[in-house]
């Protein structure tokens, strides 16, 4: 039987590395063996900007795959929590009744939606507007070199 509330804290605390996708497809899931790749390289990414400094350009591309990474992760995390009951054992638990209790909403539930809105929106807008900034920086510094 798959629990709604575990589903979504799976996916806010351990979305990054796929931890949900394995608890409800199973170990065979293709996307959740995917899903560490972005935020790894996106870790790699604030490792190039803590050892080249802020000007490393492969940096602003790699940092933001971690934010959206984060900030998708908490958007299944929340899709998962608001998710009716039936529709939710409908889906993961077809052999149960359609009342079954681990599709029911708990305040723990309402507990990691709220969690990951706060911080996918935080880690979606600092992402975005750290990728802008380095971006636009970047092409002012092109524009500079070529005027001169």
């Amino acid at each position: 039987m798959k629990n709604k509330t575990l589903a979504a804290w799976l996916a806010f605390l351990g979305g990054p590395l796929g931890l949900h996708r394995f608890y409800l497809h199973g170990m065979g899931d293709m996307l959740g063996w995917l899903l560490p790749i972005p935020t790894a390289l996106g870790i790699y990414g604030i490792q190039r900007v803590q050892q080249w400094g802020q000007d490393d350009h492969y940096s602003w591309v790699l940092i933001p795959l971690l934010g959206f990474t984060i900030a998708g992760c908490a958007l299944r995390a929340i899709l998962y929590g608001l998710m009716t009951p039936e529709r939710w054992n409908a889906r993961h638990n077809p052999d149960m009744p359609v009342e079954a209790p681990a599709g029911q909403t708990r305040w723990t539930t309402i507990g990691a939606i709220v969690l990951a809105l706060l911080l996918g929106t935080t880690v979606l807008m600092a992402s975005l507007a750290f990728s802008f900034q380095r971006y636009f920086e970047y092409q002012i510094e092109e524009a500079r070199k070529i005027s001169q």
